[in-house]
């Protein structure tokens, strides 16, 4: 029942950016961007964390789960350091995710070469 709640929950998600980029003229930048803005809106007012507990990876994975996952880490720093956990909490939390980004991104910058291909 996990693997089918996960892909349930991340399929749900995958289609409704599906459905922005078909349906409006919002560009695929903008509509990655509400989502990671979604996730932290929906984790501030406490509506992500069930849906963690019941998507699993269908939930995390996506790029609303970078920004729960940037909320969540403010929001446990600001408890912990006070108001400077605001300024390092969301980069600390996400710090692995950024960082494989940064290292699959290079190395898909030296095994591929862009060109025209006229």
């Amino acid at each position: 029942m996990t693997y089918l709640n996960a892909f349930l929950c991340g399929g749900l998600l995958c289609a409704v950016g599906q459905i922005l980029i078909d349906r409006t003229q919002l560009t695929p930048a903008r509509i990655l961007t509400g989502y990671v803005v979604a996730g932290v809106l929906l984790q501030a007012v406490g509506l992500y964390q069930p849906l963690v507990d019941w998507g699993g990876a269908g939930a995390t994975v996506p790029l609303t789960g970078f920004g729960y996952c940037l909320a969540k880490g403010v929001a446990k720093a600001v408890a912990e350091k006070g108001l400077l956990g605001a300024l390092t909490g969301g980069l600390t939390a996400a710090a692995g995710g950024i960082a494989a980004a940064v290292v699959f991104g290079v190395l898909a910058a030296l095994i591929f070469r862009p060109g025209d291909k006229r």
